[in-house]
């Protein structure tokens, strides 16, 4: 496959801006406007981006939405930049650090002086739970700032070719990419401060945070924070997980679908849950080879209507199958899969090889609350959620007075789940902060009602349990 960009596709339209060069070490790498480092580079065929520090193995990118360390590279000379979150510039000079990089014994900041500012409502992340907190504090009067460390805001949405499920209330039938522009407009329209390619470094007391916006360290102290920083990917443990050519759902999907480049010519997906499912079904509509799907429990684990759609495709999916091991000694070149029993043990005489050149991990997601911990908010494991979530008010607030949560930071489940917090989350901070009106009442009340009836499915019960045992008094808040 000598051109890894797509030019055409069913439903995306990837206009790609002008055309333009940057060094690689000593190479000139095509990119387009928009393109970040990572993708141009993978569109050039690199696939070794940096090294394990120890044992100095090769590393390729994984999630593609910064929350790794697996596209480190120095970038200008400023060491450990993620190259799969900042947008290529010409002339730009890009080369790889090794395991370690050397500390830049020169100022290569290039934001000039920090800055300092006091504002009235902070919120933390750009999907679905921090658009639509943003938009219901900012349309009753306040001043809402949103920072996302992306160049493009939606979150996960960005790369949602599917139609939704649910209500017409909750946008079903309605394809993920449009509902996050329809969300970042409506942001927009209602006054939000949006701060693109800003990430949040940390939090300190009296709800101050500190953001790396351009090189230029900036300062905010907040009167409130609504905290929607997502989830980051899973891994899993079998013997070369490590190659470059094994990624994250999530990372495929941003590099296809936001990107419009290919992963690779022959994909092994490893889970055959919604997400598996849906991205084994864009990789199909990009162009791309899905040789087969394997499933370790005993039945497909998202939706009939998905797997039907890729068993008429002509792809296999196999159940109560795990992958052993990653063949290859620089990047991914094939795999080897088995049966397992009942007891999730491997049956002996079942293994079998598998060529392909990606291993595509749909294997789950746990929330990101590294900020939330840094502030001192009560965590508990919630297996249902996906693992350690912030024990939280009905009304989204965490044990620390000011402080709230959205999204998959609270807990794993659907985007329409995200969005419906976020709507409660805006609707409380702005009452915390102001007085209740018709508005926030009215909002709470039909989010609330959303995701009672989102969780009665048979899908929803399970984190519904989850979110009952991190439910708390407000009386706990501090």
């Amino acid at each position: 496959m000598s051109e890894r960009r797509i030019f055409e596709h069913p439903i995306l339209d990837f206009d790609r801006g002008y055309e333009f060069y940057f060094d690689f070490e000593g190479k000139k790498i095509k990119a387009y406007e928009g393109e970040t480092i990572a993708s141009a580079l993978y569109a050039d065929g690199l696939r070794k981006f940096t090294e394990s520090k120890k044992l100095e193995r090769p590393r390729g990118f994984f999630c593609a939405i910064g929350k790794c360390s697996s596209c480190l590279m120095s970038v200008d000379g400023r060491p450990n930049i993620r190259t799969c979150v900042t947008l290529a510039e010409e002339g730009m000079e890009v080369e790889r650090h090794g395991p370690k990089a050397e500390f830049p014994q020169t100022d290569v900041g290039r934001g000039g002086e920090r800055k300092k500012e006091e504002i009235e409502i902070a919120v933390i992340g750009g999907g679905p739970a921090g658009l639509m907190a943003s938009i219901v504090a900012a349309r009753n009067g306040s001043e809402v700032h949103l920072f996302d460390e992306g160049d493009d805001l939606g979150g996960q949405l960005v790369k949602q070719t599917h139609q939704f499920f649910g209500s017409h209330q909750e946008d079903a039938g309605t394809r993920g990419i449009d509902i996050g522009k329809e969300l970042l407009e409506e942001a927009r329209d209602v006054g939000v401060e949006i701060h693109n390619g800003s990430k949040v470094l940390g939090y300190y007391p009296e709800k101050k945070i500190t953001i790396e916006s351009d090189g230029r360290l900036e300062i905010y102290d907040s009167q409130g924070i609504v905290y929607a920083g997502g989830a980051v990917e899973n891994y899993l443990s079998f013997e070369n997980n490590d190659l470059p050519g094994v990624y994250g759902a999530g990372g495929v999907q941003t590099l296809m679908n936001e990107e419009g480049i290919v992963p690779g010519e022959k994909v092994l997906m490893i889970g055959s849950g919604n997400v598996g499912l849906i991205v084994g079904y864009q990789l199909l509509q990009a162009g791309v080879n899905v040789v087969e799907i394997i499933e370790a429990l005993p039945e497909i684990g998202g939706y009939q209507v998905h797997a039907s759609k890729i068993r008429r495709a002509g792809v296999p999916i196999r159940a109560s199958h795990t992958i052993k091991k990653a063949i290859g000694d620089e990047k991914v070149e094939g795999a080897v899969v088995q049966k397992i029993d009942e007891n999730w043990n491997p049956v002996k005489g079942t293994e079998r090889e598998v060529e392909c050149d990606v291993i595509c991990l749909a294997v789950g997601l746990s929330p990101d609350t590294g900020f939330l911990r840094q502030a001192d908010c009560e965590m508990d494991y919630v297996p249902e959620l996906g693992g350690f979530v912030p024990l939280r008010t009905e009304d989204m607030m965490t044990t620390q007075r000011g402080i709230y949560v959205a999204g998959d930071a609270a807990g794993i489940e659907e985007a329409t789940v995200a969005a419906l917090e976020g709507k409660i989350a805006g609707a409380a901070i702005y009452e915390e902060l102001h007085e209740e009106t018709e508005d926030t009442r009215r909002s709470k009340e039909e989010a609330k009602e959303g995701l009672d009836k989102m969780r009665k499915g048979p899908y929803g019960e399970v984190p519904k349990q989850g979110v009952k045992t991190c439910t708390v008094d407000e009386e706990v808040c501090g």
